[in-house]
């Protein structure tokens, strides 16, 4: 019996990764996308992103998708990772986040 529970259990471990998100572009996503698309979303859920971003515009950051009435910190750190705020044009791949390159000090002129 502990065999077929530690079968089940392993199962069922093995099929979790099956339900993480997918990337999605929270800017451009109609409710039905966001609801195949981001882990804990389902429909009332998506409707509001859609209203919100309606009302105030694209979102800036990942975090304002917080402000979204039934979106609290648990699911927004579930879906971080696949939200998405900006595609790269025309090739509809998702940009990634560009981190700026360290820039060197001028050198000192000679007797400064």
């Amino acid at each position: 019996m502990r065999n077929k529970i530690a079968a089940v259990l392993v199962s069922l471990a093995m099929a979790l990764p099956a339900f993480a998100a997918t990337p999605v572009n929270i800017n451009k996503a109609d409710a039905a996308t966001l609801v195949k698309s981001l882990d804990g979303i389902g429909h009332s859920k998506a409707e509001a992103i859609v209203a919100w971003r309606e009302e105030h515009g694209p979102f800036k950051s990942a975090d304002e998708l917080g402000q979204v009435k039934g979106i609290g910190p648990a699911t927004l750190e579930r879906n971080r990772s696949a939200i998405l705020l900006d595609d790269a044009p025309g090739n509809g791949k998702a940009t990634k986040p560009v981190t700026p390159a360290k820039v060197k000090a001028p050198a000192k002129a000679a007797g400064e």
